[in-house]
């Protein structure tokens, strides 16, 4: 690494913002300030290879992730201070899958690449934060953006659940009717609060595998 790109990383990852895990810990987005804290050291690693990595565009590969660095966002005034001081202009932020977000000429990177890229840089193995559901417990509260466009169909001991154009996106056993019938009418839950006959540990499995498909978004 390069001693300008070494000052960067120091200077940057120096950076605090309590402002920013004051809120996170309001809105149950995490659960602790040391999780608060976790999570926003990551933002900074990640806000740091997009700026040094201009010809490989990297996706957000964490929702939990991605929804702190959008709070840090909205902090208009603060976040605009961080990415001209350490950087040198604004660090925009938008969805992985948005049109734009690879930039002209850059080639997108695969997890794989990041995963590589992230321990040649920082030093240390990309953290299993970045892996979202493998930080699902029975005490994860889950966030649910498709309510109202989610449905389940049923067939041979199976369930489907379909997304609003009626595409299956997986199917499960189903024991777990109930509970998915849950997830599809609520917006904000604890993964011990669902319904039914599954036991503890497939409540968590189910939210993992949703998680992974990124139909549930991870919170405190």
């Amino acid at each position: 690494m390069a001693v300008a790109n070494a000052d960067i990383v120091s200077e940057a990852m120096a950076y605090e913002a309590p402002f920013l895990i004051e809120k996170l810990l309001k809105e149950q987005i995490v659960a602790t300030p040391e999780e608060a804290q976790v999570l926003f050291s990551e933002v900074k690693r990640y806000i740091i290879l997009v700026y040094l990595d201009e010809k490989t565009s990297w996706e957000m590969y964490s929702r939990r992730i991605d929804e702190v660095w959008h709070q840090f966002v909205l902090y208009t005034r603060e976040y605009t201070d961080f990415s001209n001081r350490f950087f040198g202009r604004y660090i925009h932020h938008s969805p992985g899958n948005a049109p734009e977000s690879t930039p002209t000429g850059a080639a997108r990177g695969s997890f794989e690449g990041f995963k590589a890229r992230y321990g040649a840089l920082f030093g240390v193995p990309l953290p299993s934060v970045w892996h979202d559901e493998a930080n699902i417990t029975t005490y994860r509260r889950v966030i649910n953006h498709n309510v109202g466009g989610l449905t389940l169909r049923d067939g041979d001991g199976m369930i489907d659940l379909l997304d609003s154009t009626g595409n299956t996106l997986l199917s499960i056993n189903e024991l777990a009717r109930e509970a998915l019938a849950f997830i599809c009418r609520t917006g904000a839950f604890y993964v011990r609060e669902l319904p039914g006959a599954l036991a503890d540990e497939e409540k968590v499995a189910l939210i993992e595998t949703l998680v992974e498909y990124k139909l549930l978004r991870t919170g405190s």
